[in-house]
């Protein structure tokens, strides 16, 4: 591998942009992950529009999708082409609603070589504007396929351990569609580009059968799924979303999402997807819910 990362980027900060929430993008988002209830969808509720916890990754992408920022943080800019995107943890600590005003900052957590590429994690934190109150802090691994590094691995803050379950329930299997024109839906509605996902050409160019539905649509629709069946699809239940993605899902085919019931005394909901062909698309993934209110 002739092209590397320095370890040495650990600790670098990203910086920050700041965001005002619209109805619009709020709006726009449930809608791509199939979201139909009147909550969701409803900017005239007394209580006013509240986001989707998954919301948070079109507002990480003012971070992670900015190719000068990551060129000035030290990552070459050969190297942006090779990223894949393949994990999400996010930790949802309030609600976002339309009309706040955020902080979206980040700082490289860790840096790891492995036989595929070079690994970074990168801790993105969203909060009140004027507070910096986390409402969201997600721990975003992405692989540089083909990419060494530069120095010894390196890590300076560890994500919080993921809770697992310790007693599970008979799994439960669900099939969902996926449609053939998510990938550009997705894209337009979380703003969140790369023509893998949209552009066949560019798919099959980059060594893909076909364009791929992006990883964090995946885990997404998962999540709503899973937040509909065993959190009665209220929002503030919503505590993390975890999942690592690995095989691709071809839009236009069904995705098997698996899990494990809630057991009383736990809101830790272990799960995986499978795509069409059987592969696991997302791996050891973890949903957590609060407790309902009483």
């Amino acid at each position: 591998m002739t092209l590397s990362i320095s370890s040495a980027l650990v600790g670098h900060d990203l910086g920050f942009r700041t965001v005002e929430v619209t109805a619009r993008r709020v709006l726009a988002y449930a809608a791509a992950i199939g979201e139909s209830a009147g909550a969701a969808l409803d900017d005239a509720a007394p209580d006013g529009l509240i986001a989707l916890p998954q919301f948070c990754v079109a507002l990480e992408w003012l971070l992670a999708g900015d190719p000068e920022l990551l060129q000035r943080s030290g990552i070459p800019r050969a190297a942006l082409s090779k990223a894949l995107h393949v994990g999400q943890d996010s930790i949802f600590n309030h609600p976002i609603r339309a009309t706040d005003r955020l902080r979206v900052s980040g700082r490289i957590a860790g840096i790891r070589a492995t036989r595929a590429g070079a690994v970074i994690v990168t801790r993105i934190e969203i909060g009140d504007e004027t507070s910096h109150q986390c409402a969201v802090a997600t721990w975003s691994t992405v692989l540089f396929r083909d990419v060494g590094v530069d120095g010894s691995d390196r890590v300076d803050e560890q994500r919080p351990p993921v809770p697992t379950a310790s007693i599970a329930a008979a799994t439960v299997a669900v099939e969902i569609p996926v449609a053939r024109g998510l990938p550009h839906v997705y894209t337009e509605c979380s703003g969140i580009w790369n023509p893998i996902h949209t552009e066949r050409r560019a798919a099959l160019a980059a060594g893909l059968p076909d364009i791929i539905v992006h990883g964090t649509a995946t885990w997404a629709i998962a999540g709503q799924e899973l937040l509909r069946r065993c959190a009665t699809g209220s929002v503030g239940r919503f505590a993390r979303l975890a999942g690592e993605f690995r095989a691709p899902v071809i839009p236009g085919t069904t995705i098997l999402l698996e899990y494990r019931e809630p057991v009383t005394g736990t809101g830790v909901v272990p799960f995986t997807v499978r795509n069409a062909a059987g592969e696991i698309a997302i791996s050891n993934g973890s949903a957590l819910f609060r407790a309902a209110a009483h």
